[in-house]
């Protein structure tokens, strides 16, 4: 991103190039800035517009701009020249005008879309006009990396020489909006913004101007973009950070601190507030250490990831919701040693064989592995027993294609069968008749009372046959 006000002598404008579309003829404007260029194109028109406020405002001579001609103005011959002419104009009032940079002239060149002071000058104005508005009704705002950068990279300036006086361009409106900003969303980008070769996943800046964020969404953005979170450890609810190649849940919970040493962590870099972790679609292989600076984490979200495996996360106290579809879980091995009072689980579409390993989860209520390759319809032994469990998916698993599948996996519930809903779908009573009876040939089978039975007093038996 440009910044004018440190290269004014490294800047530099022409006319390169002219072309015809629709009997209309564009010039070409090459900007260069430092080491950003970007491009603009303008009629001859819009120089004499231009033309005409410097000349009311900005003391430009009237005659530096090259007449305008009615008969033949089209020949390449002309349009060449012309190009010739627009080209010197430029030089000329640019160097005239490069301490003060009028506004009208920055527009004119795009510098409010690539050049930090000027783009937030217009970010000052929109936020000095409707900055109350959007934090009223928007749910959420987006910037992306180059506000951001732009935001940071102001901090560190003294107050520039063509600071406008009016006070709706005040850069402190963006200051002040971003200190009161409640829920953010960041979207970053690899493609070259506009027609410059400024890449905004290049740009790094900082959140320490978000003094009351509460939910923040990175999407997109590497992490190494972002070199301080600022306050965001004592306000911040909800954190999702998605698509942005992340390995470790560390490059966000620790990207400013220096030494990511475990032994080495105090409790001022913990997240004290933050509830919810949503790190879905990267590349995360092993939930690290760093998950204990989030003692507060209720309901985490790795989807779409790389995981094969659950370490120990039982020092989340608070954790209820754990969300791991779309990795490659197999072995689910005493996951009541891992995890504490577990609530929901999202183990779709793994590669889960077992339920084994979910067989003391006694807090469970939810538990979703469709889409995996349980084939045994009496996995469901291990879970039939958990006290609270009331949802369960087995949808597109080979077991679902058995005959009768549900009536089966309902049966095993003994007398909470007609508390479970299977798929998304609770028994239906044929189902649950079916069941009961099934229920009746294993008992009788195995010499014990069926469930229905004891829980209506009854004081029949069954022997084995």
């Amino acid at each position: 991103m440009s910044s004018f006000i440190n290269h004014r002598d490294d800047s530099y404008v022409s006319v390169d190039e002219a072309s015809t579309k629709d009997s209309v003829t564009y010039y070409k404007i090459s900007v260069s800035v430092g080491p950003v260029r970007w491009n603009v194109l303008h009629r001859y028109s819009d120089f004499v517009e231009l033309h005409d406020r410097l000349v009311a405002d900005h003391g430009v001579a009237k005659e530096l701009l090259p007449p305008k001609k009615v008969i033949r103005n089209k020949t390449p011959k002309f349009v060449e020249q012309r190009r010739e002419a627009l080209s010197e104009y430029l030089k000329n009032v640019f160097n005239y005008l490069r301490l003060t940079m009028p506004s009208e002239f920055a527009h004119f060149l795009d510098f409010h879309l690539y050049d930090i002071f000027f783009l937030l000058q217009d970010l000052a104005k929109t936020l000095f006009l409707e900055g109350d508005k959007f934090l009223q009704n928007e749910k959420s705002h987006k910037f992306g990396p180059l506000e951001l950068h732009a935001i940071s990279e102001r901090l560190k300036m003294a107050c520039p020489p063509t600071e406008k006086q009016d006070q709706m361009y005040d850069f402190s409106h963006v200051l002040d909006f971003c200190s009161q900003l409640r829920s953010l969303n960041i979207e970053g980008s690899y493609e070259k913004l506009g027609t410059s070769n400024v890449i905004p996943n290049d740009l790094r800046f900082d959140l320490i101007p978000f003094k009351s964020l509460v939910d923040l969404k990175i999407l997109g953005v590497p992490m190494a973009c972002i070199q301080s979170v600022g306050g965001l450890r004592d306000t911040l609810v909800s954190l999702s950070v998605l698509t942005a190649s992340v390995v470790s849940l560390n490059e966000f919970l620790l990207v400013d601190i220096l030494h990511k040493d475990p032994s080495s962590i105090a409790d001022t870099v913990k997240w004290k507030k933050l509830s919810l972790i949503n790190f879905a679609s990267n590349n995360i292989q092993i939930v690290d250490w760093a998950i204990r600076l989030v003692p507060k984490l209720q309901h985490l979200s790795l989807s779409s990831n790389k995981l094969k495996e659950l370490c120990d996360i039982s020092c989340l106290h608070e954790l209820r919701v754990l969300n791991l579809s779309m990795n490659s879980f197999s072995a689910c091995e005493n996951w009541h040693a891992k995890i504490g009072n577990i609530v929901k689980i999202d183990l779709s579409q793994n590669k889960v064989e077992s339920l084994r390993g979910f067989s003391r989860l006694y807090s469970l209520e939810s538990l979703d592995l469709s889409c995996n390759v349980i084939t045994d319809v009496e996995e469901v032994q291990h879970i039939c027993k958990l006290p609270c469990l009331e949802y369960l998916w087995l949808t597109a698993n080979p077991v679902a294609s058995s005959i009768d599948y549900r009536v089966k996996v309902i049966e095993q519930f003994n007398a909470r069968m007609t508390e479970l809903c299977l798929d998304n779908e609770k028994a239906s009573e044929k189902e649950l008749d079916t069941a009961r009876v099934l229920q009746a040939l294993r008992v009788v089978k195995e010499g014990k009372t069926p469930s229905f039975l004891q829980n209506n007093n009854t004081t029949h038996s069954f022997n084995k046959s």
